[in-house]
């Protein structure tokens, strides 16, 4: 076969990185679960026990906070178009779409040179 090495030096460095990459794993894997374990610490004497909090109280405050922050933005954002009375609806369209350099309705867009002197020179750049 080409290309592939069968010597018993190469098969021993390739188990020796086997080992250092399952030693290492092990060693990352151990070390989080390590560090994540409680600390084994109790709480100290001049800190209080506070009371459970009751879930309904912390749904309203976690979830009733931002929908309430929601509302106020969109009523600070549509209020001022509804005080001048402008509408809402997506019926509203913008101006007519332009095309660059595509065909031109008339001929108005260049005029042309009214005296002599007006004219340009064109590619050679003479006036």
């Amino acid at each position: 076969m080409l290309g592939v090495n069968t010597s018993t030096e190469f098969r021993a460095m390739r188990r020796a990185a086997r080992f250092a990459t399952a030693t290492a794993m092990l060693g990352i894997v151990g070390g989080g679960v390590i560090l994540a374990s409680p600390a084994g610490a109790s709480v100290p004497d001049g800190w209080s026990n506070p009371a459970d909090v009751d879930p309904v109280h912390a749904l309203a405050l976690l979830a009733g906070v931002p929908i309430l922050l929601f509302l106020l933005i969109a009523l600070a954002v549509y209020l001022p178009a509804l005080a001048r009375g402008e509408k809402l609806s997506g019926g509203a369209h913008g101006p007519d779409p332009e095309w660059f350099g595509g065909p031109r309705k008339s001929n108005d867009e260049l005029a042309a040179p009214d005296t002599e002197a007006s004219q340009a020179g064109g590619a050679s750049g003479k006036w």
